[in-house]
């Protein structure tokens, strides 16, 4: 067990080749705060757990909540897009005709799904895991940076710091390997590292930052990795934890936590910062889930009252799979024919449910209460 004082990185320009291995002691996980603090987080995030497991049709979370997380995490690198773009781009199903930003976050995406699927099958963690996921993010060929591939992390921003090396990953023939395998060994390994999930997905987040094991796209891969992880762990049924928003939100501290690691040995605040981020995100996905229910309950009721729409149903289960729809997206699922799909997302329209937008001569349908909600 590593004691404090073995996590300070001597020199910030040097690769940290001694970066030391897995577990670190025990002693942080036995802190009275953290384990107050864990036992918050395990409450909200077994609340979440419960009440998605209880819907019947989950595309609903599938594709609102896991491409907000996808948005969320593409920020922290600095990658935005606007929500319309975003929707316009995922409605399109096309991802090969999608360029920029919004293709950067719809990658995310496939990531968190291809990788959700993935450990459906796979026992454990593993090398490969980790380039799929990079692959898929950045739409690469390669894998493990190369031995001679020189990284270092500089800090950001404007300030009279800004551009100074903060951290400079390890490098050399073999020992990004062996550093990997140690991280595998801790996260797969229950019986010998006898841990609770949520710290070791803190503790392993930071463990994958440091190693930095790809030329690009390592902040995206690690989010990828905590929300298979809990997954993986049975603490959520989906990858629908919003965790990244909460990073976006306190992105200083959460690049100041890593840091501190590094350089001064604070586990125990890193492990703080990454249970609160827990919490916080398992309550805002909670309300978020509640309040689509809500609020498409309240939607079907009106259509069933207002309008003659046949099969209102299925036609509402469509509208909140996604913020935006198209009569191809009813016509694909075969629920109407095109004509009759087109007369009801107008009527919709006419109803204030739907704000009906032309782009580029497309015609795309705004669930505005969904995109709200999703918004906020």
């Amino acid at each position: 067990m590593m004691s404090e004082k073995h996590w300070i990185n001597p020199d910030r320009d040097k690769p940290w080749n001694d970066l030391p291995s897995l577990p670190i002691s025990n002693e942080y996980y036995r802190n009275v705060e953290v384990l107050e603090q864990l036992g918050e987080a395990k409450a909200a995030l077994a609340r979440l757990h419960g009440r998605s497991a209880a819907i019947p049709d989950q595309k609903v979370l599938i594709n609102t909540i896991s491409l907000q997380e996808a948005k969320a995490s593409s920020q922290i690198e600095n990658i935005f897009t606007t929500d319309d773009e975003l929707y316009q781009a995922f409605s399109q199903n096309n991802l090969q005709e999608t360029y920029g930003a919004p293709k950067e976050v719809l990658r995310y995406r496939e990531a968190l799904w291809k990788g959700f699927h993935i450990m459906d099958q796979k026992q454990v963690f593993d090398r490969e895991y980790f380039i799929q996921m990079y692959r898929e993010i950045k739409e690469a060929k390669d894998g493990l940076r190369p031995a001679f591939t020189q990284i270092v992390i500089r800090q950001g921003g404007s300030g009279p710091n800004a551009g100074q090396v903060i951290y400079t990953p390890p490098r050399g023939a073999g020992i990004l390997e062996e550093k990997l395998d140690n991280l595998l060994a801790f996260m797969n390994d229950d019986q010998t590292y006898a841990i609770d999930p949520l710290l070791k997905m803190a503790v392993g987040h930071y463990q994958f930052e440091a190693i930095h094991p790809f030329r690009d796209g390592n902040g995206r891969t690690g989010r990828v990795f905590n929300i298979h992880y809990l997954t993986k762990k049975g603490l959520l049924d989906l990858p629908i934890l919003f965790l990244s928003r909460y990073i976006i939100d306190h992105k200083d501290e959460y690049y100041y936590r890593l840091s501190d690691v590094s350089q001064k040995g604070n586990w125990q605040a890193w492990i703080m910062y990454m249970l609160e981020a827990v919490r916080s995100t398992s309550d805002l996905t909670y309300r978020k889930i509640n309040d689509i229910l809500q609020t498409k309950e309240a939607i079907l009721e009106a259509v069933r009252n207002q309008t003659p729409i046949q099969r209102p149903e299925q036609m509402i289960e469509m509208l909140f799979t996604q913020p935006y729809s198209t009569v191809k997206h009813f016509t694909d699922q075969r629920i109407y024919a095109e004509n009759t799909a087109r007369n009801y997302l107008n009527q919709l329209t006419e109803l204030g449910v739907l704000d009906k937008r032309t782009i580029q001569g497309h015609h795309y349908y705004l669930n505005i209460e969904l995109y709200n909600i999703l918004s906020d």
